[in-house]
């Protein structure tokens, strides 16, 4: 979720559309990029990122477009946001000590992780990724809300932002009206509402109304990946979501890591990536 303050400096690069991407950079070493989900910002993962520095990466973690200190350029579309990730590798790798592009990375979280794909289909310099729970919709998923897309954009056109918020978390994640009571009116909450409007993104890149797993895509990609499930994901479609993403790749691996709900402490995260990144 969104960090209520981002006080951290940071950087900016402008990608292809001339949108600025703002992020942020820890260490010296291989770039392992951090692609976050919905309701995220670069602060959500500015512990992962750390304990990735500590072990021998440039990591990095940004504002996707929309978001934080990261402009917008409409209309938009998932390839504008892959263009944003080849920015930031194109940054990060030019870098003292930063490794050649052969040796870049990306982290998906979430919606993020579809991104990360969409990346790799699209022949992006990475060597590994890997990726937390993508959402991709199996059969043992619940159904869908309908006409997913076209509702957050009535949301949007109506500057309906609260809307959005209230929306996605209780038709999309399933959380009751009542858990959001304690959020309304804090900086927490209205951190929730700027981000609001880019949730559509993470549904564009999960691949609109349809969110099944792209298994043609996928079986196009041989990058290696990493999917990574949390112990403490209940919902077992969620769960058991990293599983399948990983029997689609040609070069899919999966593993379990102790957690809570659709979260691995970046303590626990960190040296899973960074063996795999290095293997």
């Amino acid at each position: 979720m969104t960090s209520e303050k981002m006080l951290t400096p940071f950087e900016t690069v402008v990608s292809r559309d001339g949108t600025t991407i703002a992020y942020e950079a820890y260490g010296t070493g291989p770039a392992a990029i951090i692609v976050g989900g919905a309701f995220c910002d670069r602060g959500s993962f500015r512990e992962l990122a750390e304990a990735l520095a500590e072990r021998s990466f440039t990591a990095v973690t940004y504002d996707r477009r929309g978001r934080g200190d990261s402009t917008d350029t409409p209309p938009y579309a998932v390839q504008r946001e892959v263009e944003d990730l080849q920015a930031i590798i194109g940054a990060v790798v030019g870098a003292p000590d930063s490794g050649p592009a052969s040796e870049a990375y990306l982290h998906g979280i979430s919606s993020g992780g579809a991104l990360v794909i969409e990346a790799l289909a699209a022949g992006l310099p990475v060597a590994r990724a890997s990726a937390l729970e993508v959402p991709y919709r199996t059969e043992a998923f619940p159904p869908a809300p309908p006409d997913y897309i076209e509702t957050l954009e009535r949301f949007e056109q109506a500057g309906d932002r609260e809307g959005i918020v209230r929306y996605f978390h209780t038709r999309v994640v399933g959380m009751p009206e009542e858990g959001l009571a304690h959020m309304v009116g804090t900086p927490m909450w209205d951190a929730l509402l700027a981000i609001a409007p880019t949730v559509r993104y993470d549904g564009l890149c999960l691949g609109g109304d349809d969110q099944s797993m792209p298994t043609e895509r996928l079986a196009t990609i041989t990058t290696p990946f990493l999917a990574v499930a949390s112990s403490g994901t209940q919902a077992p479609w969620l769960h058991d979501a990293p599983a399948a993403l990983a029997h689609a790749l040609p070069h899919g691996e999966h593993v379990e890591l102790e957690g809570g709900f659709h979260d691995v402490p970046a303590r626990t995260l960190a040296p899973v990536l960074a063996d795999f990144y290095r293997s």
